[in-house]
């Protein structure tokens, strides 16, 4: 059983007089800094000159620096910049300011398991990762509660970098749920497997197929688009309340008999597991780290090609509409939407 911390496991105390930079203001960024600025934590943002986030950060109370500038100024250095930038930041604007015994922290361990960041050995390399977006860990957390949260150490020359870790998930509120010990392999490896299989990957394609086939065979895409699509939210909410017990019980028995003549058709075991399997190995010798790289580094052809055709898609295309005559489809904050 893994190990698992709590708000009785935190002090948060371990980050008075710390300086916590927080480079980028997206998703994870403004989530961690309004929520560790809440806590009582002595919080800048970093963001590049000129970043249309600069105003919206200050407007919400923060001080904001540029990258550089904020690396300089924190103790603790965490980055929350998109995976695919960070190598290049980091070597120009963060690592010229690192001193010993300063905390670099991640949210995901990409950069670090793969190796495009080679910190100094003499600072703590920390991850603390949210499971869950960065709207929900703020709102989450507005709300007294928190998001579960991994905790990861690399390195820990100080001595203290699990000390600083667990603080630092009490202060954007994860103890509240709950912190997972695990290590940057493990969170990187499992999380892209989970990504590319299940979460974005699996699903998509899934529900792209199941629309196309409704569709082909004449129904109209409407009924295709509620049956295949709308109503995942509705299974995935209960399965993460109690698990596929729960749904199985909330559901017909109908649909639970089709789930278990029909799931095994759709997706045959031994040609499923060799699949994922062939995914996981990519991921892990780091094939689909360095296919990734080099996307980025070519112009990003086949991801900005792909992204076109997904919104072009029918699916997309009739969700938006359908969306549109809900009522509650002028909500954009998914935690606020009534269901």
């Amino acid at each position: 059983m893994a190990k698992m911390y709590y708000e009785k496991d935190c002090d948060i105390t371990k980050l008075s007089g710390k300086k916590i930079a927080i480079i980028g203001y997206g998703s994870q960024g403004h989530a961690h800094a309004l929520n560790l600025k809440d806590s009582g934590c002595d919080v800048c943002v970093g963001l590049r000159e000129g970043s249309k986030s600069w105003k919206k950060a200050e407007e919400a109370g923060l001080q904001v620096k540029t990258i550089a500038e904020a690396a300089k100024w924190g103790d603790i250095v965490m980055i929350l910049i998109n995976d695919e930038v960070q190598a290049k930041v980091y070597k120009s604007d963060i690592a010229p300011y690192l001193e010993p015994g300063n905390a670099l922290m991640f949210a995901h361990g990409f950069n670090i398991h793969y190796k495009q960041i080679v910190p100094p050995a003499d600072v703590d390399v920390i991850m603390i990762a949210p499971k869950g977006p960065g709207h929900t860990v703020r709102s989450q957390y507005v709300n007294g509660k928190g998001v579960p949260c991994l905790i990861c150490v690399e390195q820990n020359p100080t001595g203290k970098a699990y000390d600083i870790g667990l603080a630092y998930a009490a202060g954007i509120g994860g103890a509240r749920a709950g912190v997972m010990e695990t290590t940057f392999k493990a969170e990187t490896e499992t999380d892209l497997f989970g990504e590319q299989t299940v979460l974005c990957g699996g699903i998509v394609q899934l529900m792209k197929l199941a629309f196309e086939t409704l569709v082909e065979a004449g129904y109209a895409p409407e009924n295709a688009y509620f049956e295949t699509i709308h109503e995942v939210k509705l299974i995935v909410d209960l399965i993460n309340k109690g698990g596929v017990a729960m749904m199985n019980y909330s559901v017909s028995d109908t649909a639970e008999y089709g789930e278990y003549v029909s799931g095994p058709r759709v997706l045959p075991e031994a040609e499923t597991k060799a699949n994922m399997k062939a995914v996981l190995k990519d991921i892990q010798d780091g094939t689909f780290a360095g296919k990734w790289i080099a996307e980025n580094n070519n112009g990003r052809t086949f991801f900005n090609r792909s992204r076109a055709m997904l919104a072009e898609h029918p699916m997309e295309i009739v969700g938006a509409e359908l969306r549109k005559n809900m009522l509650w489809g002028d909500d954009v904050d998914p935690d606020t939407a009534s269901n």
